[in-house]
């Protein structure tokens, strides 16, 4: 476990984030007991108040539990982690990791479905004028990174329309995933939102408030994107 000492004193969040990346990169392993206070305070050199600060960070991120007397045990952030750890998986040493997009994009169409299905049932007409102005703007756009900012706000007035908390949330979490990969993803993004008639169309179905057709086209549109990504990944494979 090579510690790093902090260079400016009082700061748990350094402390903190240097922690979070040795549980993540498996530095420090699932079972493991995290060294006493004292220890990480002399070798950070940072005071034992400011690393109890950090430690009880990681507790409430779920990736250590504090034991009353005993010690302070890393836990599995596949089994006790939150999303909250998504951005700091996605991109590795500036590398996007190809196992954790491939599960965004995943998650991004099942949630899609579900949201297309009941903005159509709840809003319907209600959602037009936001949805078509929006899409408006993403066929305006023919820098394809403009076009992903664009259907970012597509999605984000669809959202509204479905009127759930829980998936607005989700949402939210998934956006700050997305949003600092914007441009790595360009090329697998540009075959989903290249295409505004499938968004009118989307749009043209939650405002008939016809559900199954929103959700079908919603399932259809944000495929694209996960099969391009497939692709991009057989053709690195088969890259000498």
């Amino acid at each position: 476990m090579a510690l790093k000492r902090i260079a400016r004193r009082s700061v748990p969040d350094e402390i903190y984030e240097q922690l979070v990346d040795d549980v993540l990169t498996g530095e420090l392993t699932p079972g493991s007991a995290l060294p006493a206070e004292r220890q990480l305070a002399e070798a950070l050199g940072v005071s034992r108040p400011t690393v109890r600060e950090a430690v009880q960070r990681l507790a409430r991120a779920g990736l250590v539990e504090i034991r009353q007397g005993g010690s302070t045990t890393v836990r599995d952030p596949r089994r006790s982690g939150g999303l909250e750890l998504l951005p700091r998986l996605i991109l590795r040493g500036g590398r996007l990791d190809h196992s954790v997009v491939r599960s965004i994009l995943e998650t991004r169409a099942t949630l899609g479905r579900e949201v297309a299905g009941l903005a159509a049932r709840r809003h319907g007409p209600a959602a037009g004028p936001a949805l078509t102005a929006a899409v408006d703007t993403l066929a305006g756009r023919d820098d394809p990174l403009a076009r992903q900012l664009a259907a970012l706000a597509f999605w984000d007035h669809l959202v509204d329309a479905a009127d759930s908390i829980v998936y607005r949330l989700l949402f939210n979490q998934l956006r700050t995933v997305y949003e600092p990969a914007v441009a790595a993803l360009t090329g697998v993004m540009d075959t989903e939102v290249g295409q505004p008639e499938r968004y009118r169309a989307l749009a043209a179905a939650v405002v008939a408030g016809d559900a199954d057709s929103a959700q079908t086209r919603a399932d259809a549109l944000l495929s694209l994107a996960g099969a391009e990504f497939d692709n991009l990944l057989h053709r690195l494979e088969q890259t000498p």
